[in-house]
């Protein structure tokens, strides 16, 4: 399974979003730490759901790198996580 998809899935399964984007943008960081030949390595996750209510910034992300432990682990280098409750600006 693609990183992207089981990352999906776990995600999916964990907050049950209202919407949600996995983006690989490993090819926009060739050449620079962390980058794999194939990609699968930088990830950038729009997400919006109602667990996350009345969550910190920082909260929000902690629950998702705990979800992704093993992906990140596993040779995920980065991701940029945009996380909202539903109604909140600031994600597409």
């Amino acid at each position: 399974m693609r990183t992207a998809d089981l990352i999906t899935k776990k995600l999916t399964e964990a907050f049950a979003p209202q919407s949600l984007d996995v983006v690989d943008e490993s090819h926009r960081h060739e050449g620079h730490a962390g980058h794999r030949p194939g990609g699968e390595s930088h990830f950038r996750i729009y997400i919006v759901s109602e667990l996350f209510k009345g969550m910190t910034r920082l909260q929000r992300h902690r629950l998702i790198n705990q979800t992704l432990a093993g992906e990140i682990a596993g040779g995920v280098h980065a991701l940029a996580i945009h996380a909202a409750a539903p109604g909140e600006g600031g994600v597409s």
